[in-house]
């Protein structure tokens, strides 16, 4: 996988964040059977003025937020609930699906108000972050069901409990 980051903050901490993110976004990969050698990704590990700068420039509100995604093609399905479009290769042969952004101070801040483990939290944010960049949103509510359905059941396979539930248990 071609996983380029720009770690602009250091609290984030080199020789943690990279693993665990090579490892969050490989195992959605791995859920739709992309092959990570395939596929590149941009990841931008920031602060929360950095994501709030970014938040205002492409979505018009001027606030931090904890993760941002842009994706390199729609793959959004036109129906509610339904499933999106398989990402195709380039001429390259690459799989280019687009860049994540993510701020340490609101996910840590969340973590903690959830009273979980940074990565774990980071973990979730960055499944989410994919899967965005796949297609998946949950502006309407069939698609919420689905997307949430998909991280809960990713991250269980990483040994993280349900992120939606007080309990994390569903």
């Amino acid at each position: 996988m071609t996983l380029e980051i720009s770690l602009e903050e250091v609290r984030w901490g080199a020789g943690e964040f990279e693993p665990l993110a090579q490892r969050a976004i490989e195992a959605v990969l791995g859920h739709f059977e992309l092959d990570p050698e395939e596929c590149e990704i941009s990841l931008l590990a920031c602060d929360d003025a950095r994501i709030a700068d970014l938040n205002a420039e492409f979505r018009e509100k001027p606030t931090p937020t904890n993760v941002l995604s842009w994706p390199a093609e729609d793959l959004a399905p036109e129906e509610p609930g339904g499933m999106p479009q398989q990402p195709e290769p380039d001429f390259t042969g690459e799989i280019c699906l687009g860049d994540i952004a993510i701020a340490y101070e609101t996910c840590q801040r969340e973590a903690d108000a959830a009273g979980k483990p940074l990565a774990d939290h980071l973990t979730h944010l960055l499944v989410h972050g994919v899967l965005h960049l796949l297609g998946y949103d949950h502006i309407r509510d069939p698609d919420a069901t689905v997307m949430v359905a998909l991280e809960v059941e990713i991250l269980g396979k990483l040994g993280i409990d349900n992120p939606y539930t007080e309990s994390g248990r569903p």
